[in-house]
């Protein structure tokens, strides 16, 4: 059974989260644990309102329900709870900023997200199903997509329509990349079995096997531009990027990466 963390402070951003978290959580047959995190321990008696209120928010399917109030910070408690609990999956709200103070404190959801040693789902909004995904693949091994098929299998479900998306950039091209290829389509990479052409067709491969509905895209241009310009299409329920695979400068270029589309994008975005 899948243990899903779901945080919340009582703000609408959170009840979004709730709603999320409970949706997944009777989609894969999962416990949901409910964390809220108060600031002095007088405050207990505050916290228990906000998990009364998070639990009426719960589908009727899910009735593997825990609460839990923990005291401190929430960054640092929740990822604590994370890592104690040894939960599958923590799902928190954003609330939303503005751009000039996201950049200069980070809201929590992004800081649970580089501290917490489990996926982190970042509800924005309560999509009506979650049978649409786009999976950001970054060229990095193991990919995306089987690092997701590890870590949350039942996300890959049959019928699912899943996009494999690479943005061919030729500011991160590793070396020997060839002119032709930062222009090149989804088919004609596979085609010609560059490392892009073979990830995808990797991917491809594997989400056929789960039989769900695969299918690869590539976009050229900046990074994080075009990752932003596909989530906007409307096509998708939920977005899945990926960090915490890397050290020094490619850590800390994927850190960028990450912020720059949990603060950019408006689909609820997935971190493995």
């Amino acid at each position: 059974m899948m243990r899903i963390l779901i945080a919340t402070g009582g703000a609408p951003h959170s009840d979004t989260a709730v709603r999320l978290g409970g949706q997944l959580a009777a989609m894969m047959n999962g416990s949901v644990t409910l964390l809220t995190v108060v600031k002095h321990e007088s405050d207990s008696a505050k916290g228990d309102q906000i998990l009364a209120a998070a639990q009426t928010l719960l589908p009727e399917g899910v009735t593997a329900v825990a609460i839990k109030i923990r005291i401190g910070h929430p960054t640092e408690e929740i990822a604590a709870e994370a890592e104690e609990g040894a939960f599958d999956l923590v799902v928190v709200g954003s609330r939303p900023m503005h751009h000039l103070v996201k950049r200069l404190i980070g809201p929590v959801a992004e800081r649970v997200m580089l501290r917490a040693n489990c996926p982190v789902l970042i509800a924005k909004s309560k999509p009506d199903s979650l049978h649409r995904l786009l999976i950001c693949e970054s060229g990095r091994e193991p990919s995306l997509l089987e690092r997701l098929n590890t870590r949350l299998p039942t996300l890959l479900t049959p019928g699912t329509e899943i996009t494999v998306l690479h943005v061919m950039s030729q500011i991160i091209a590793g070396p020997g990349v060839e002119e032709w290829e930062l222009h090149a389509s989804a088919a004609e990479l596979i085609a010609e079995h560059t490392p892009e052409g073979e990830l995808l067709d990797h991917d491809i491969a594997l989400l056929e096997q789960n039989k769900t509905t695969p299918k690869a895209k590539i976009r050229h241009g900046l990074v994080v531009d075009e990752i932003v310009a596909e989530a906007a299409s409307g096509l998708y329920d939920l977005m899945i990027i990926g960090t915490h695979t890397s050290t020094g400068w490619e850590r800390l270029l994927l850190d960028d990466v990450s912020h720059a589309l949990v603060t950019q994008v408006e689909q609820a975005i997935l971190v493995l």
